[in-house]
């Protein structure tokens, strides 16, 4: 019996672009976040439980806001990403005061998921039918272990030109996948900046690359089961030995993802799903995300209160 997924939505970060804890922004009309919306969503796709993973320091606030929303609706974990969180033979460098990142993050799970889970960022909006489409994935006969034996995980693709920020640049994993949509290739670009309905940016050379509003990304918005821990596991000591000083490297979802492919350790399928999608990387953007909300709202898509 297919067991029923977890919802994980990473907050652990530091928001230093946008000047505040944006994960508990309130967005909606009720004081909802965009993580009330994204649990919505995910409830109504089948998911009986969420884990979000933070700094220690947010735990109490998040249990006097989205906490007390959920409570008594489905179990709540709270799972603490921390910089001295690190494999035997490691030490935290000196200096080093930026989270490990993204696929960290996912690692800090391993004690605590044992089943399909979902992972997705807490500023981000993803649109009911991302959870329906991981949803229906978790429910298939290969989303542990394909024919060849390899781990089988999916990803929710966006277009490009639909998850750039008018108020500055952004980090986006661009994609290429072949005709049955494995993903082949994922390349994380750290600012891309919004021109038109395309993206570019500069690489180390100085060369500046202009990436098409149709080209396929991710937004983290990933589907993984409990195979993926001893990969994390691998993968993370590989990233520490290579790492210089404290340095502000970050192990991250989309290069972890581009060198198990690239190592042929495991497959991931794309899924289509991203359909709507908007965040909140500056907070020049909360205004446009509030009305997002506020035409959902008035199209039907969610009630004017979430959690009556």
């Amino acid at each position: 019996m297919t067991q029923e997924p977890v919802l994980v939505i990473l907050a652990a970060g530091r928001a230093s672009r946008f000047g505040s804890v944006k994960q508990l922004e309130p967005v909606g009309p009720a004081g909802e976040s965009l993580m009330d919306y994204t649990v919505f969503d995910a409830l109504r796709a089948g998911f009986r439980e969420v884990v979000f993973v933070i700094r220690a320091e947010l735990e109490a606030r998040f249990h006097a806001s989205i906490g007390q929303r959920l409570a008594g609706r489905l179990p709540v974990t709270y799972v603490h990403q921390r910089l001295d969180d690190l494999p035997k033979k490691y030490a935290l460098p000196a200096g080093r005061v930026k989270p490990w990142g993204t696929a960290h993050a996912v690692l800090t799970l391993a004690a605590s998921v044992n089943a399909p889970f979902a992972v997705v960022n807490a500023d981000d909006y993803y649109g009911p039918e991302a959870f329906q489409a991981l949803g229906r994935f978790f429910t298939t006969a290969d989303a542990s272990v394909d024919p060849c034996s390899l781990p089988t995980f999916a990803m929710i693709g966006y277009r490009l030109g639909d998850t750039l920020s008018v108020n500055g640049s952004v980090s986006r994993g661009v994609c290429r996948s072949d005709d049955v949509g494995w993903l082949q290739q994922i390349d994380e670009i750290l600012a891309l900046a919004k021109r038109g309905d395309d993206g570019w940016y500069r690489d180390e050379t100085g060369y500046e690359h202009v990436v098409s509003g149709d080209t396929l990304v991710s937004r983290n918005c990933w589907g993984f089961t409990p195979l993926v821990f001893p990969l994390l596991r691998e993968g993370f000591r590989n990233f520490l030995a290579a790492l210089e000083g404290p340095a502000e490297a970050e192990f991250l979802l989309p290069t972890f993802v581009g060198d198990l492919i690239q190592q042929e350790q495991a497959r991931i399928k794309v899924l289509p799903g991203g359909r709507l999608t908007f965040g909140m990387t500056y907070q020049q953007d909360t205004g446009g995300v509030r009305e997002q909300i506020a035409g959902l709202i008035s199209a039907g898509v969610y009630p004017e209160k979430l959690w009556p």
